[in-house]
């Protein structure tokens, strides 16, 4: 069975590899589920993986199978697996328990380990390759309606963890009625956070460094966000013009805009970091002032990364309502086809070289 595969710790060892075929049998008690990869995402994970920046082959393997951003049709089901049929469209998660407390009751995103599980990334076997099998409990049903944009869902998945957990979180305040947010990066996930915003019915102003006319700019007007250029205006003037911003999104991938973020946020707000950053940068910040902002006007601030199948659910939700409010904004965001996993190399190369990609996806199996 082909898959696209790297060596860990080999820059640039992208590869074609060979992995047994799997079975709804791996998997114990009857509950296995056989899934036929349709489609897969790919992302600056895969980039970095393949740059050898991080990553680790599963046990037995001296390779990695990459892409964890997978849309799937149920194939075979185990004796014991109920929740799915064969031809249910399928979407799953990536994280995969550890040894910790919050593993072992279903909060695996959540884990206090060092060592993540997670698939395509670390550990375990992604899904650019032609089936998997897995158990129930990882996998997510996807409406018939959705099944051309569904693999945007886990890229959501993290964006709604971000924001139903601020929401959480400010329960502190018993009431908390956010008006006004920022979305810091106009990719894919800061578009996705974008649309996520505006759905929950807030002002929605979004940050990039481009000028001029682009197609993510004509995407964030068609849902009514506002765009501001940094080259233009700085993120602390344009809080104070468009401000005061109650939730700040950061999805630039940029570490240091993390601290001017801190500095825009309004009183009683918070800002959700969803960018994962490498390497050792260092940047000189007004920490007594940032410090002193936060704690007289009681701000926050939270992460967010791999997903539980709550906020998988939560995406498709947020999806159904935005194919009926804006509909076919979502397939807007599929750029870049590649077809077959042959084409790894073109994958790649489109990965690392189309600045105006939104997102680039193989077609694996025509569906």
């Amino acid at each position: 069975m082909k898959a696209i595969a790297v060596i860990p710790g080999q820059p640039n060892s992208i590869h074609l590899a060979n992995l047994p075929k799997p079975s709804v049998h791996e998997i114990q008690n009857g509950r296995g589920v056989l899934v036929q990869v349709l489609r897969v995402g790919v992302d600056g994970t895969d980039k970095e993986i393949n740059a050898a920046e991080y990553g680790q082959a599963p046990s037995g393997y001296d390779f990695l199978v990459i892409g964890h951003e997978c849309f799937g049709r149920v194939v075979e089901i185990g004796p014991n697996v109920t929740e799915f049929m064969p031809g249910d469209y399928v979407v799953p998660t990536v994280r995969r328990p550890g040894g910790s407390f919050y593993d072992q009751v279903g909060q695996y995103d959540m884990t206090l380990e060092d060592v993540y599980y997670e698939r395509g990334i670390n550990l375990r076997h992604g899904y650019l390759t032609e089936l998997f099998v897995e158990d129930p409990e990882y996998l997510v049903k996807i409406p018939k309606g959705l099944k051309d944009v569904a693999v945007l869902l886990e890229p959501t998945s993290i964006i709604e963890k971000g924001i139903i957990q601020a929401f959480e979180a400010q329960r502190r305040f018993k009431i908390w009625r956010p008006k006004k947010a920022a979305v810091l990066g106009a990719g894919t996930v800061g578009l996705l956070a974008a649309l996520s915003l505006k759905m929950k019915g807030l002002d929605v102003t979004s940050f990039g460094k481009q000028t001029g006319p682009l197609r993510n700019v004509d995407l964030l007007d068609k849902l009514g966000v506002r765009y501001v250029s940094t080259d233009d205006l700085s993120i602390r003037k344009a809080a104070k013009r468009f401000g005061p911003f109650d939730l700040m999104f950061e999805a630039t991938g940029y570490s240091p805009v993390v601290f001017e973020a801190m500095e825009a946020l309004g009183k009683n707000g918070v800002l959700v970091l969803a960018s994962v950053t490498g390497g050792d940068r260092e940047h000189a910040i007004p920490a007594d002032k940032i410090n002193l902002d936060f704690v007289l006007g009681n701000k926050l601030v939270v992460g967010t990364v791999n997903a539980n199948r709550e906020y998988f659910e939560a995406g498709v939700y947020d999806f159904a309502r935005a194919e009926l409010e804006f509909p076919g904004w979502l397939s807007q965001l599929l750029t870049h086809p590649v077809t077959g996993l042959e084409n790894y190399h073109e994958m790649m190369s489109t990965l690392t070289t189309e600045k105006d990609a939104i997102k680039v996806f193989v077609n694996v199996t025509p569906h």
